[in-house]
């Protein structure tokens, strides 16, 4: 008897060498992905934005509750609000919060308070995790494995959107409440990641580092 609960798994099955060749392009194509912070004011096709949130939704969740919600952030103003909002927080965060370790740290990386990337991007996605739900007389839903399960969406949102052949920057100001006033989200939803979208500048540089190599984040057993 079959449970109408369950549908047929939709799976590709590939040759070994397809595997392979496959698992070997998409690590070439990944590793070229990096931070940019000088972003071309160049507008994105909404609809690309679009698709690449619907890879992000399609992400593995603690018992399926989907517990995030993007917003997509192109119009001007807003954005104006955001970056003058994050750069509050930063200036706090690099004249008083930040310990001298962490400064140490972030100085090769040649980051500051001034974020005019906020303004420039064409389109800013603000990533809430969601507490709980609400069901729809109101009532809340428990929600299992919040910041595992928004954590691979927005993997995967990275990912989509290197893909289609944008840059990312993933800005993560500390506090970011100020998100939900300005976006007008609700007290349920907790901000999680601000990811800035569109294309680098013709002259856009990125820090000279290095990835750990494959023998010092992995281990076979």
């Amino acid at each position: 008897m079959t449970d109408s609960r369950f549908i047929s798994l939709d799976f590709h099955e590939y040759p070994p060498e397809e595997m392979q060749r496959r698992a070997a392009d998409f690590r070439a194509e990944m590793q070229r992905r990096r931070s940019v912070r000088d972003f071309a004011d160049r507008p994105v096709p909404r609809i690309i934005i679009e698709d690449c949130l619907r890879t992000a939704g399609s992400a593995p969740s603690g018992a399926n509750m989907q517990p995030w919600h993007f917003v997509a952030v192109a119009e001007p103003s807003v954005k104006k609000k955001i970056r003058d909002a994050a750069e509050e927080e930063e200036r706090e965060f690099y004249a008083n919060r930040a310990p001298d370790e962490w400064l140490d740290a972030l100085a090769p990386l040649g980051t500051d308070a001034s974020k005019p990337f906020l303004e420039t991007a064409p389109c800013l996605i603000a990533i809430f995790a969601q507490r709980y739900g609400l069901d729809p007389d109101g009532a809340r839903t428990k929600h299992y494995y919040i910041q595992e399960s928004v954590g691979i969406a927005t993997g995967l949102l990275i990912a989509a959107l290197h893909r289609a052949g944008l840059a990312t920057l993933t800005h993560t100001p500390s506090p970011m409440n100020f998100l939900n006033e300005i976006l007008d989200r609700p007290e349920n939803e907790r901000p999680f990641l601000l990811l800035v979208v569109g294309y680098p500048t013709p002259d856009a540089q990125v820090p000279d580092i290095q990835r750990k190599p494959l023998d010092a984040i992995v281990t076979f057993v």
